[in-house]
């Protein structure tokens, strides 16, 4: 009987994922290989609006217009503006707002963030509890830090920002517009407008240098 409940099941949750199919394409969805793609009941969808294969779509999630999301990403509880970009690999978690022109590349996470018009956030990077303002470069590896072990914190990235690959900013920070952070920093103060903020160790060279013998 179990067995036959799931099977049930299954059958009731393909067909649902068919109906749910065929009423975006109607929309004028551009659904590459359907049926590879998961919808969800809630799902609301815009005009031209690319769907590449292997894309699973949770609830709460709203897609504007022009909007493509690549192969292998993942989206739930999110409000994706027009003209946005998403994936390949990009997991969107429960409140992330992407605004118009923003792009998330591969291998990139979002949660509870905001990231403001025409921002790049391109690779291998996790953005958390933050806000990110217009035309501003999030280099690759950039992470922020949001959990101390007890609480949450906010990283607040400004307008015309660009964060240097490999980056750490540990929250509450601020980092305002203008600025530039270079790759390889570990930011745990504000900051100002307009600046270059470094906290990288100097590099050393020892020159012909040996390995000790075991």
């Amino acid at each position: 009987m179990k067995t036959n409940s799931k099977l049930k099941k299954i059958k009731v949750y393909y067909a649902t994922q068919e109906r749910l199919r065929k009423k975006a394409i109607n929309l004028g969805v551009n659904l590459i290989a359907p049926e590879t793609i998961f919808l969800s009941n809630d799902t609301k969808l815009g005009k031209n609006v690319t769907i590449n294969p292997y894309v699973v779509i949770g609830k709460k999630v709203k897609i504007g217009n022009n909007v493509e999301i690549l192969s292998f990403s993942h989206i739930e509880g999110a409000k994706i503006e027009n003209k946005v970009t998403i994936g390949p690999y990009a997991r969107l978690r429960p409140g992330t707002h992407l605004m118009n022109g923003v792009k998330i590349g591969n291998f990139v996470e979002t949660k509870k963030s905001k990231i403001k018009s025409n921002s790049k956030v391109n690779h291998l990077s996790y953005i958390g509890d933050t806000i990110i303002g217009k035309n501003s470069n999030i280099g690759a590896g950039t992470i922020t830090c949001n959990y101390d072990g007890i609480k949450k914190s906010k990283t607040n990235i400004s307008d015309n920002v660009f964060i240097g690959s490999n980056s750490s900013l540990v929250a509450p920070v601020k980092v305002n517009k203008n600025s530039i952070v270079g790759a390889g920093s570990v930011i745990t103060k504000n900051v100002r407008k307009k600046t270059l903020a470094l906290t990288r160790a100097p590099q050393l060279e020892i020159k012909n240098y040996k390995k000790k013998k075991k």
